[in-house]
């Protein structure tokens, strides 16, 4: 299973980190062990001093698919789930500075929170893009999306991404965070919303 994330695929989150907005979709990596067990807790790591929160609506993948097209990029997924990408934003900056991969900031171990269940799609009302989602830090709203606002579609990334690593049965995409990404702190707690329903707590250690 691979972890697929798309940066800058809201307008307001690219300006308010100073970054253009793509011309086409940008996507990395997060391998399968990113992903932070259900009910543990984030441990900040030590080696970073500005860890950030994204907010994410993630899509699973229900089929293989390569080079598909955007019009039948929908047969791939039923179900819908939400995420954190957690960042390293200060050894991201670093990395962007001297030209250098990302990697290191982004594919850490516990790096990928996922909600502890998936939602069918027609639940939701069955528009992928039209669905609403938040964060909440210490009962804070700091972070709300809707999909409507992607600057590419749900199924437009399906297909780009299958031009140049094959989809395969239960893999995931992390299909980019709105404005609000924040640092967090030792005690903080977050809660995920999709839709209006509570998707998972999280405490930071």
């Amino acid at each position: 299973m691979k972890i697929v994330c798309i940066g800058r695929n809201y307008a307001d989150h690219a300006a308010e980190l100073g970054n253009s907005v793509p011309s086409e979709p940008l996507f990395f990596f997060k391998p399968e062990s990113a992903i932070l067990h259900k009910d543990h807790p984030f441990a900040i790591p030590e080696w970073t001093e500005d860890c950030h929160f994204e907010i994410e609506l993630v899509v699973r993948m229900d089929r293989a698919a390569k080079w598909i097209d955007e019009a039948h990029a929908a047969r791939c997924y039923t179900q819908v789930g939400l995420g954190i990408d957690f960042t390293a934003r200060d050894i991201q900056k670093e990395l962007k500075a001297a030209g250098k991969p990302w990697e290191k900031a982004k594919a850490f171990d516990g790096s990928a929170v996922l909600s502890r269940e998936w939602l069918p799609l027609e639940g939701l009302g069955g528009d992928i893009q039209n669905i609403r989602f938040s964060l909440e830090r210490n009962g804070e709203l700091v972070q709300q999306g809707h999909t409507a606002d992607m600057l590419f579609s749900v199924d437009a990334l399906i297909a780009h991404v299958s031009k140049y690593s094959t989809w395969k049965t239960g893999d995931l995409l992390f299909t980019g965070t709105p404005a609000g990404v924040g640092r967090v702190q030792p005690g903080d707690r977050l809660e995920g919303f999709l839709g209006g329903r509570s998707m998972f707590k999280l405490d930071v250690l």
